[in-house]
């Protein structure tokens, strides 16, 4: 339950249309029980002392509590799923609000479908238990205590027929429960891995289709929804023996209720109609029995979701605001990076004590092999991660000192792999900049050389770009972006040239964009067109983590090392 208890605060808003809906449903079990003892009265008016006018007022008054209870349960019913529904919605908010806290390494360790099945299925599977099922707690104890004192005043000899079952009902769920919840766990896991597993194949269909792996993948999604399977009749084998077991129990004391209770109708001890009552009041008692039995079985079916989403929550970001950190005010961009080394993985070094600099408005091109440390450099020159050893600073100043929303206002990436949201043209556009007007959309579009396409289209800037900006070409998807990218205004660009999938003119146009954007920004840039490379301020060339060479272009032709020999089999690839 301690788990549990970490919800209270997401209850707490809400407790008093809670407790509104649980007195309503304490209303709505008091009624019913009521509405029991009448009917054993009403039995007896009926079949033994035949009163016609006592007959009608207490049918009167049946009808009267009929409809009293109709109202409680209508008010109960509705105020328990609006505040299902709400708390269920804020814990997404902010489960989803802290998955976007966590830093970018997070994210390379964790699957989609995995982070998107604990977002969805896990918290549905909680939501029940943590608003739904204390308020049908307070119905059946209501339901259970209420019935318990009319059976004790009736006749406490058949009562304790009934209460003889309670440890052995406990011990049932208990056997019952711990199955449930490992079995619960491993299919939440396994519908986690069936969500990925879509996602992948849905995200790469054209590969899938390309290399002739549909029959593939369908056989191990079919091999996924087995398991999910196997596991799931599992479950519904225990449930289907659990329920049923309670109740044969609770059925069998109300057999007894009724042959004991029976032998003293005939013997002139009891009245028909309270017999009558009592038997249904016996009766009654399944369903707290019942509930409680399923009950338990949802709680430990609902502890392997929580503990799924809980050790979300309970991850901190790696790269985070230090408690010292102030906001940075517009920066000069001059960076510094000093002997600065880093790890993904501790036994495999990326970059060990690479130093260097940029000075405002300078263009730094990094180049070097595959492997090198490339996108590395980018990753800790915008603090997706922090140096493991070494800093790196902006104006003189550690940007672990700084804060990180402040620092990356001060930045834009244009990525390699160009990522677009899925709703117009404008919103991709002003994504970086939700207030700008029209006139600015406009003037950033037209540095990019965006306009002119964007007006081609039926519905200019508010044409659907479509999932990822699949209903653009690659050229257009790039100047978006980049005109994305202008808007923002920054001070400190980083730039992943991807030019070379372009047909030559969306390259020319983009290439020019590009030039637009650099202008009195500093920018690192990794290159790979000659023409970049050529015009850098300063070249950093990069070579198995290590910082092999730097300087102008011609400084590094003259030099005769790596960059000379990379630059020359780069001409070599060039059409003749």
């Amino acid at each position: 339950m301690s788990t549990f208890k970490r919800f209270l605060p997401f209850l707490k808003p809400y407790l008093p249309r809670m407790l509104f809906a649980g007195l309503l449903v304490m209303g709505v079990a008091a009624v019913n029980l009521a509405l029991l003892r009448l009917a054993g009265t009403l039995w007896d008016v009926i079949t033994v002392h035949h009163d016609a006018a006592r007959m009608t007022e207490l049918i009167a008054l049946f009808l009267g509590l009929v409809v009293f209870q109709g109202l409680c349960s209508m008010g109960h019913g509705y105020l328990t799923a609006w505040v299902s529904q709400h708390i269920v919605a804020d814990f997404r908010s902010h489960l989803f609000a802290h998955l976007q806290t966590l830093s970018v390494s997070f994210y390379a360790r964790r699957r989609t479908g995995e982070l998107l099945s604990r977002l969805m299925n896990d918290v549905t599977v909680i939501q029940s238990v943590v608003t739904e099922t204390p308020i049908d707690t307070a119905k059946q104890l209501v339901t259970f205590i209420g019935g318990i004192a009319f059976l004790l005043a009736m006749n406490w000899r058949l009562c304790l027929l009934i209460l003889v079952l309670l440890p052995l009902l406990v011990i049932v769920a208990k056997f019952f429960g711990r199955r449930l919840k490992s079995l619960s766990t491993s299919i939440q896991d396994q519908t986690a891995a069936l969500s990925t597993l879509i996602e992948e194949v849905i995200s790469g269909i054209r590969i899938v289709k390309s290399f002739v792996q549909t029959d593939r993948e369908q056989a191990r999604f079919g091999a996924q929804v087995g398991q999910t399977l196997s596991l799931t009749m599992r479950r519904a084998g225990i449930m289907a023996v659990f329920i049923p077991v309670i109740s044969l129990l609770t059925f069998s004391a109300a057999a007894a209720v009724l042959w004991y209770g029976g032998r003293q109708v005939i013997d002139g001890a009891v009245s028909p109609g309270d017999l009558f009552a009592f038997v249904l009041f016996a009766g009654i008692l399944i369903g707290p029995f019942s509930s409680a039995a399923r009950v338990f079985a949802q709680i430990r079916e609902a502890q392997g979701a929580t503990e799924r989403v809980f050790e979300i929550l309970d991850t901190r970001p790696e790269v985070g605001d230090a408690p010292d950190a102030a906001p940075l005010q517009t920066v000069s961009g001059h960076i510094r990076v000093e002997h600065v080394s880093f790890a993904y993985d501790p036994r495999q070094p990326v970059l060990t004590d690479v130093s260097f600099e940029a000075k405002p408005g300078e263009l730094v091109a990094i180049v070097g092999p595959t492997g090198a440390g490339k996108t590395t450099a980018m990753n800790l020159i915008h603090r997706f991660y922090d140096p493991t050893e070494g800093r790196i600073t902006i104006d003189g100043r550690d940007l672990r000192q700084a804060t990180l929303d402040s620092w990356y206002r001060q930045i834009a990436l244009v990525p390699q792999e160009t990522i677009l949201f899925g709703g117009t043209i404008l919103d991709n556009i002003r994504y970086g900049n939700r207030e700008a007007d029209e006139a600015a959309v406009t003037e950033a579009s037209r540095a990019a050389h965006a306009h002119d396409f964007i007006m081609s289209f039926p519905d200019r800037y508010q044409t659907v770009v479509g999932e990822k900006g699949i209903n653009v070409s690659g050229g257009q998807r790039q100047r978006i972006a980049i005109a994305r990218a202008i808007l923002k205004n920054p001070r400190i660009l980083l730039l992943d040239e991807a030019t070379s999938a372009l047909d030559s003119e969306s390259e020319r146009l983009v290439q020019e964009a590009l030039e637009q954007l650099m202008k009195g920004r500093t920018t690192f840039v990794i290159a790979h067109r000659l023409t970049t490379i050529q015009r850098a301020d300063r070249i950093l060339v990069l070579n198995k983590g290590r910082l092999v060479e730097t300087g102008t272009h011609g400084e590094l032709m003259d030099r005769q090392g790596l960059y000379h020999h990379l630059y020359t089999l780069r001409l070599t690839e060039l059409p003749s």
